[in-house]
């Protein structure tokens, strides 16, 4: 009978090992190495684990060749064009999309704990004018763990769910705050009146007392398209498998350490410019380009070999076909062209390098698409978003998939405190 198994041979001592194939219901299967060192007193060696599985999840899957996403077993292109947000956040907590009553039930939930503690207010006050939204969102919710200490031990599924939708809920009234504080200006507190995403932009837009900007025709409201393309960039980043950060949360998580401790590391993993931190950088280079008649000279940069330049938002470490997210976020980038009449400089220059990279064989063979940083950033500058709160954003639409990796983790009895190997070099 055909065994499911894998047998590695030792060439140097002619040893055998056979090791169990655990099946996948999606994608690649894997061999249990669990065993490998006391079998053999070697280690595996795989740096950036791009062939290793640190975990058995029910979560998000993602076939990179097909360019396919889903969370709990749902395309990405479903939950974008026909749930919200907060839909979404339902789904990758409780396993399924809810009903009409438990979205509302749901959603008031994450209205009325929006507030924070007034103890917190006196934090925002101890960093610089200037610092940037991620460094003081970042130390906001470790300083949050003490606020809510008793998250620290749960055995309870409503404990469990009372904690995540209470980080969930936070996270944007912080990086709203963490924004205004590093303008001077006043917060806005939640509005319990307002959904999710509305509220956020409120919190960060609005005068004292809620007002908007003021013109000779009234007040200016924000616009329905606004927030339609806002939600479903946080949908689009509410999860993505066992990405670094996501990766530096459950390995946080194995310590045992508070869970709003594990989502800060979370948060600053994110920060990097190789992770979340990329759509600044394509923000920045697009400006740094300067001019539609000098894109076909940096596009030439970015084919030498001899020169150091590289096409921010092109390529992806899992995708090689086109990210799904970034199809989506260019027909929402086409829409708001019409809706906003936007016509942008930035947008002019970004428009000229997708056409010529999607046509030209040196990226078309190398597989380097446009990722969903390149298109994220774009549509938050034509959303008047400023590229410092570009990654808090991503921190906003990832905390439901952080927390919800969480307790995965801490319900896996068989999982381990995280302690990867290494191949000495040293004397």
């Amino acid at each position: 009978m055909k065994k499911n198994t894998a047998t590695l041979i030792n060439n140097n001592t002619g040893e055998t090992y056979e090791y169990d194939i655990l099946e996948a219901t999606r994608g690649p299967s894997v061999v249990d190495m669990r065993t490998f060192f006391q079998d053999t007193g070697m280690f595996t060696y795989d740096p950036g684990y791009t062939s290793t599985a640190g975990c058995e999840s029910a979560i998000t899957f993602i076939d990179g060749t097909k360019g396919e996403l889903r969370y709990k077993g749902i395309l990405i292109e479903d939950l974008a064009n026909k749930h919200s947000y907060m839909e979404t956040c339902y789904l990758l907590l409780n396993g399924s999309l809810p009903s009409a009553e438990e979205l509302n039930n749901f959603d008031l939930e994450i209205r009325h704990r929006a507030f924070l503690h007034e103890g917190m207010r006196h934090l925002f006050n101890a960093f610089p004018d200037n610092a940037h939204p991620m460094a003081t969102l970042s130390a906001s919710v470790t300083a949050l763990a003490t606020f809510y200490n008793d998250h620290i031990d749960m055995d309870k599924e409503e404990e469990y769910l009372e904690m995540a939708h209470r980080i969930i809920s936070k996270i944007p009234t912080i990086a709203a705050f963490a924004y205004r504080h590093s303008l001077g200006i006043p917060f806005i507190q939640p509005d319990i009146d307002l959904p999710f995403t509305k509220n956020f932009l409120t919190m960060m837009r609005a005068y004292p007392g809620g007002k908007m900007h003021l013109c000779a025709n009234g007040h200016e409201e924000i616009k329905e398209v606004e927030i339609r393309a806002l939600d479903t960039i946080f949908s689009l980043h509410a999860d993505h498998e066992q990405n670094a950060s996501t990766t530096v949360v459950r390995g946080v998580a194995s310590t045992g350490a508070h869970p709003y401790v594990a989502i800060a590391a979370g948060i600053a993993a994110l920060w990097g410019r190789a992770h979340g931190g990329a759509n600044e950088s394509v923000i920045a280079q697009l400006e740094y380009i300067g001019s539609v008649d000098k894109v076909e000279e940096f596009i030439a940069k970015a084919k030498d070999p001899n020169d150091n330049f590289k096409l921010m938002g092109f390529g992806h470490r899992v995708y090689k076909n086109f990210d799904p997210r970034a199809k989506i976020l260019k027909k929402l980038q086409d829409e708001l062209k019409e809706e906003l009449n936007l016509d942008s400089h930035l947008m002019e220059i970004a428009a000229k390098i997708e056409k010529i990279a999607l046509s030209d064989d040196y990226f078309v063979s190398r597989k380097l698409y446009p990722n969903i940083d390149f298109y994220s950033g774009i549509i938050l500058t034509a959303l008047k978003i400023p590229t410092t709160m570009f990654t808090p954003i991503f921190v906003i639409g990832r905390t439901v998939g952080w927390i919800t990796q969480w307790i995965e983790f801490k319900k896996d009895k068989t999982s381990k405190i995280a302690r990867p190997r290494q191949l000495y070099r040293g004397e």
